[in-house]
Parts: C-alpha cells; structure tokens; sequence
C-alpha cells in the first residue's frame, strides 16, 4: 500500500469539504481516505489516501483534475504532497 498525504489550507472549511465530496480519491481509485483539520486552525487540511501503486498516487496528486478541484474547492497557498510506502499498520477505526 501507498499513502498520499495532502496538506493545504483553504478559504473556508464548509467550501472546501463540499468540494471534496465531488472529487474523493476514491473516484481515482484510492481504497480510502481520511480528512483530517489542524486543532488550532480548521481551515488547514490534511488528506491521507491509500493506493495500491505508487504511480496511481503520483497521478492523481499531479493530475489536472485535482487541482482543478482543489481551485474550484477554494484552497489556498501552497499545496504539499507526500508518497511513501506503508510497512507496518495497527487496526482500528478513526473516528468519522
């Protein structure tokens, strides 16, 4: 498994997470996803993603229609990505 994690900020949290319902990783063919706010500011944002390539990771954290949601979704500043491979994972399920 690949994890792509996306941290950003956006304009507004609401904004964003309805765009975000449009365009999930899923759609892309990522297994799942976790949304995750900083606790001191909601309006910065991390996504992480599980892949089965790393190639599918790197496409559709560089793919057009990505960013072209992020723009619509209202994020702003810089935008940072991160692949790496999982070696090692422990159960449980996050809260929703």
């Amino acid at each position: 498994m690949f994890i792509l994690v996306m941290n950003h900020d956006v304009e507004d949290y609401e904004r964003w997470k309805a765009g975000f319902d449009e365009y999930p990783p899923t759609r892309e063919g990522a297994r799942f996803y976790h949304v995750n706010r900083t606790i001191d500011d909601p309006n910065n944002i991390t996504v992480i993603c599980g892949w089965d390539t790393a190639e599918a990771a790197v496409a559709f954290s560089e793919g057009p229609a990505l960013s072209d949601a992020m723009d619509r979704a209202g994020v702003v500043g810089p935008r940072r990505f991160e692949i790496s491979e999982e070696v090692a994972a422990s159960g449980g399920d996050p809260a929703p």
